[in-house]
């Protein structure tokens, strides 16, 4: 993870980027498959401490620079005997991959902010499988879903009790090893800093941001029959007050349902109105129950009042 962050974090020589990396050692089949998540800034600080975006990352030259950290920090990290031992894969591996090691570049989401975050996020900290994958256990044998990378079909491994829990105990951390660490302008040590500089950034784009929206900023229904007809579409032509919406019902189930409202005056009007609209609605319903009676029994209590007087 630090070598990772630092690879792609050199790119921005002249600003303090930031970086949230998580590590994830499983695949889709739950084999061992170490890789790295990146969540990196598209800018970074200057050192007179303005904000700087920077929109290109060389991910062609990326690959070879990440092969060759990988293979130096596994030649680091090993002891004099294990290096010598696979000192063949090592050099097999940076020969079978003349391009460099696998570098996944999306590009830049022109989305919802919110909402691309908030994948992100969940699929940073997820676990090793999901449970909907697991799609049948008989105490003996496990199957589960998985999507297969090299043709995008899904399909199904099957294991036994045991392998499948070996497989999936491999990929639980030591104890207090952070799966998921931040560096540069997120991290601990220039956190407080970064935070008031960010904080005057947000500001000024958003000064930016309101002067630019009211100059382009089309206008509304109201505006335009205004222009067009010489009159304002929400003016009573009757008494000269203004319409304002303040919430709607709709019928759900038979009945209506308060579905909006601005306040809650405007919840509490709204629903002394359907309590009206029903009420008016049973006594129709009632009348109409009553005259079709009359017409089926040829039965009135008027009538039947009548012949009493007459008796």
């Amino acid at each position: 993870m630090d070598e990772a962050a630092k690879v792609v974090t050199n790119c921005f020589r002249k600003q303090e980027a930031g970086a949230i990396v998580a590590l994830h050692t499983f695949g889709s089949k739950l084999e061992f498959n170490p890789h790295v998540h990146l969540l990196v800034t598209m800018g970074g600080i200057t050192k007179d401490g303005k904000w700087e975006e920077y929109n290109f990352l060389p991910f062609v030259k990326l690959r070879k620079v990440w092969q060759t950290v990988v293979l130096k920090l596994i030649r680091r990290t090993l002891s004099q005997r294990a290096k010598a031992k696979v000192q063949p894969l090592l050099q097999a591996a940076f020969k079978n991959n003349p391009d460099g090691f696998y570098i996944h570049a999306p590009n830049q989401s022109r989305t919802d902010v919110k909402a691309t975050l908030s994948y992100i996020g969940r699929y940073m900290k997820r676990g090793p499988i999901a449970l909907h994958r697991i799609k049948m256990y008989d105490g003996e044998l496990v199957a589960f879903a998985y999507q297969d990378k090299r043709d995008g079909e899904w399909k199904i491994e099957e294991l036994s009790v045991e392998d499948f829990i070996g497989r999936l105990i491999r990929h639980i951390p030591d104890d207090q090893f952070k799966m998921i660490r931040h560096y540069g302008i997120y991290s601990r040590r220039t956190k407080k800093v970064m935070k008031k500089v960010v904080e005057h950034f947000q500001k000024e784009i958003k000064r930016l941001l309101i002067n630019a929206q009211k100059i382009i900023k089309g206008k509304k229904w109201r505006e335009q029959i205004k222009e067009t007809f010489d009159r304002d579409p929400l003016e009573c032509s009757e008494c000269g007050n203004y319409l304002e919406f303040r919430g709607i019902a709709v019928r759900k189930n038979g009945s209506l349902e308060v579905a909006y409202a601005n306040d809650k005056e405007a919840h509490q009007y709204i629903r002394r109105e359907i309590d009206k609209i029903e009420s008016k609605a049973y006594k129709f319903k009632k009348k109409e129950a009553t005259r079709e009676a009359i017409k089926e029994y040829g039965f009135s209590w008027n009538e039947f009042a009548k012949t009493i007087e007459i008796n």
